[in-house]
């Protein structure tokens, strides 16, 4: 596709956005449901996908809870019952999306919830739909009708079920603890292959005195529940519908689990869970990034920055899928490099809380990691190149990525090497880091090949640059296994532990192939071809191997005409991270636009993996848009010495740009 091409397109894609925003940094508004695409609402726990008609939610998608998908036994998280199914009724007459005016939708990101507005008959109705923060298995529903006239509401709540689910039961029960009734809506499931069980109760919350809440139509396993009330014309009404869900992949009865949290709620108040969601959300947004000069890139920014909170969790040892929480479509859901080397980098400089439980992940899948290894000749661990909850290989058989790319294992290792810099938390190097670091050094020592002159090569690899597949010294394999052998012995001399000499001379033996003017081959026979993706880039930023002003901008400007122009996102952001070192503001700015703005989709901008692609909510692009504005234009880097700031650039436009709440002692940095 030609540049004009390209360039038009992406013209026509930011304006679409425009009718999508407002004044304010902190919301995004849209009034049409055209090429609708929507928003998610996630704590780290689950994941609820907004839809364009009042009440709706697409899917509720659960972290880290596998069922497999097809014959092959591919695994896919799974989809939970959809608790949040409203009917609401005015005199008898159904609201649906025929008879409202004037629908409107808010993504409030500072907040976190997303805000529908209706005129319907006789009442304006505001629903806005939370993934709690500070209740990280449930969701909140908060509903307020306004009647034009006298009016008979009636609401009533049923739990909708994806496709794939089995023995799907909803059912209507009043618990009593003495004189206390405790009116709970319970569903549960199977998951596809009855790999999961699966459990949700709702309940209603009112301000005002709960109206009798009674069961609905239906079958011994299918009911609804509801309520009725009379409204005066220009009295708001307000109530909730909050929901717990559960798996067994979290709990031993999630059914019995999932009832216990609907009664909590029962027996506290809306305020309760309205106050401690947005008092979880100010905390972190103590970590910010804040644009002088440019109000619509302050609020892409936000919105990447929001789904990265939203789909990552604190203390939770659950790692980030591709698409986050968004979809369990998009790669299914699983874990690869995206997290170690696009979204963990940016989690560990503004909330490191959030990083660990990256690295936690991969802590607990050790074993399997070295189960792997010995299972194709290695020495050491070899994570997966797809990991599901089980930490063996996700990838689907026919798919070579699966068996080949290996640096998944190398980036593991720079993701531990890192969290130890910025924490400088040697208790955890001692007992945990370090294990993995060996384990690392160990694999490609096993796995390097030593050659007649005394170098050594890696060969047979997928890397980066999946175009080339089963190719030998692929640059970024090697760069980045040459890197994770020196965090390795870096470790074990702060600890003073004792390491095999091969981790250094392996290290030092390691191969690159150049083209005859200097530019680094992308791997030991390239030619020249179109590359998917940044490869030997990455050895430049954020490897720091490939050095040298002269040196990186022959590189970079070699390759950026070899990039794929619909390959992901990522590309582009590596490329206007080199430029801004470079001290080339106009160039890093051309490809800090091209590293999102063709990607966003109407009508909240989230992001999909490509120009042509439409699989939002790619958070893997974000993490790259994030690393564009802390380490391009904020000139952060982590080093030894933790996080440190050289000379950060700006736009010609932007008047400056904040970083703040930046490491664990939560600093502020300052680019004018």
């Amino acid at each position: 596709m030609n540049k004009q091409l390209f360039a038009f397109l992406a013209w026509i894609l930011l304006m679409q956005q425009s009718f999508a925003s407002d004044k304010s940094d902190w919301v995004i508004t849209t009034r049409s449901t055209e090429n609708y695409n929507g928003v998610t609402l996630a704590n780290g726990r689950i994941g609820l996908v907004s839809g364009a008609n009042l009440f709706n939610v697409t899917d509720i998608v659960l972290n880290g809870v596998y069922d497999k998908e097809d014959k092959e036994g591919v695994s896919r998280v799974v989809r939970g019952p959809v608790f949040t199914n409203l009917i609401m009724r005015i005199d008898g007459e159904d609201v649906t999306p025929q008879n409202i005016r004037n629908w409107q939708q808010s993504l409030n990101m500072k907040e976190a919830y997303l805000e529908t507005t209706v005129d319907a008959p006789k009442a304006v109705i505001s629903q806005s739909l939370r993934a709690l923060r500070n209740f990280p298995y449930m969701g909140l529903s908060l509903v307020t009708v306004t009647p034009t006239q006298d009016i008979e509401l009636e609401v009533i709540n049923s739990t909708v079920f994806p496709s794939e689910l089995q023995e799907t039961s909803a059912t209507y029960k009043m618990l009593k603890d003495g004189k206390i009734k405790l009116p709970v809506y319970t569903s549960t499931a199977k998951s596809r292959t009855g790999m999961q069980s699966l459990a949700t109760c709702s309940a209603f919350l009112f301000d005002t005195e709960r109206p009798e809440i009674r069961s609905y139509y239906g079958t011994a396993h299918q009911q609804s529940m509801g309520f009725n009330v009379r409204l005066k014309k220009g009295e708001s009404y307000r109530f909730a519908l909050i929901g717990s869900i559960c798996s067994s992949r979290d709990f031993a009865n999630p059914r019995a689990e999932a009832e216990r949290m609907a009664v909590y709620a029962l027996q506290s108040d809306i305020e309760h869970f309205l106050d401690g969601h947005k008092r979880e959300w100010e905390r972190l947004w103590q970590s910010d990034i804040i644009i002088e000069g440019d109000d619509e890139a302050q609020r892409d920014i936000r919105l990447a920055l929001y789904n990265l909170y939203s789909f990552a969790g604190e203390n939770t040892r659950l790692s980030i899928a591709p698409m986050g929480l968004s979809t369990v479509t998009g790669y299914n859901g699983h874990v690869f490099w995206d997290t170690e080397l696009w979204m963990y980098p940016p989690l560990l400089m503004l909330n490191t809380e959030m990083a660990k439980s990256c690295i936690d992940y991969r802590t607990d899948r050790l074993p399997k990691a070295q189960q792997r290894a010995a299972m194709f000749g290695y020495k050491g661990c070899m994570y997966p190149w797809e990991s599901d909850d089980s930490g063996e290989e996700a990838t689907p058989t026919w798919c070579l990525t699966g068996p080949f790319e290996h640096h998944i294992t190398a980036d593991v290792a720079i993701a531990f090497w890192n969290y130890y810099c910025v924490t400088k938390d040697i208790h955890w190097l001692r007992e945990e880091g370090f294990n993995v670091l060996s384990q690392v050094a160990d694999f490609w020592v096993s796995r390097a090949v030593r050659n007649e002159d005394g170098s050594y090569s890696i060969n047979n690899v997928v890397g980066a640059n999946e175009f080339a597949p089963n190719v030998d010294d692929n640059a970024f394999t090697n760069g980045s296994a040459k890197t994770a052998l020196l965090c390795a012995i870096k470790a074990a001399g702060i600890l003073k532990q004792p390491y095999t000499p091969e981790w250094k001379t392996v290290a030092d033996g390691i191969c690159f192939h150049y083209m005859p003017d200097g530019v680094m081959k992308e791997h030991k026979a390239y030619d020249g071809a179109v590359i998917k993706q940044a490869d030997v880039n990455l050895l430049s930023y954020p490897l720091n191997i490939l050095t040298g002003k002269e040196n990186v901008k022959k590189n970079v400007d070699y390759y950026a005409k070899k990039i794929y122009e619909d390959g992901p996102a990522m590309g582009n952001a590596i490329l206007a991270i080199l430029y801004a070192q470079l001290g080339d503001r106009d160039n890093a700015y051309e490809y800090f636009k091209k590293s999102y703005l063709p990607n966003k989709r109407p009508p909240f901008g989230v992001l999909s993996e490509s120009a042509f692609s439409n699989n939002p909510y790619f958070c893997t692009g974000a993490g790259g848009l994030l690393q564009v504005m802390l380490s391009g234009f904020g000139g952060l880097r982590i080093t030894d010495k933790g996080i440190v700031q050289e000379n950060g650039i700006l736009p010609t436009h932007w008047k400056s740009l904040t970083l703040k709440g930046i490491g664990p002692d939560k600093k502020t940095f300052v680019v004018k």
